[in-house]
């Protein structure tokens, strides 16, 4: 699979995924008894993928909360970057689109760049701080990152 770099995919994690990183150990990455979340996929300038799941509640600024959807209105729901994964197995990202509502769907293809950036940026802050070259309060990292499954990745990014 080739995304095109301004494009995106709203999928599912495949079954393999689940299977090569189960819970326990890798307790950060989401899934929900009996089905998968929700992900937007988008192709970044490094060699892998981002996958952000949908959430209905989050209660963190490390995220893209939707406005205007008709489950926003009673809930937090959006797109959470603290739960990111990072996909450069192929195998992990089933190739059927998922089906999120119309609302959601909307706002996120409206705001798509701005979820990029704001995606990447999350992981790039991860890795400088990581290399030491950007360094973070130990107060901040831990807000920021205590729960985020990057820690699963370091191959991936190259740490």
């Amino acid at each position: 699979m080739n995304i095109p770099e301004n494009d995106y995919q709203i999928l599912r994690l495949t079954e393999d995924f689940y299977r090569d990183y189960p819970n326990p150990p890798y307790v950060e990455i989401l899934k929900k008894k009996g089905r998968a979340y929700n992900c937007l996929l988008f192709q970044t300038h490094y060699n892998y993928f981002i996958c952000i799941p949908y959430r209905s509640e989050i209660s963190h600024k490390y995220s893209y909360l939707f406005k205007k959807s008709k489950r926003s209105s009673n809930c937090n729901s959006g797109l959470d970057y603290t739960k990111l994964v990072i996909i450069s197995n192929l195998n992990y990202v089933d190739a059927k689109d998922a089906i999120i509502d119309k609302d959601e769907y909307i706002e996120t293809i409206t705001n798509f760049m701005r979820i990029k950036r704001d995606a990447l940026k999350y992981v790039e802050d991860y890795i400088a701080h990581m290399r030491r070259e950007k360094e973070l309060s130990r107060e901040e990292f831990v807000r920021k990152y205590r729960f985020s499954p990057l820690k699963y990745f370091h191959k991936e990014l190259g740490l």
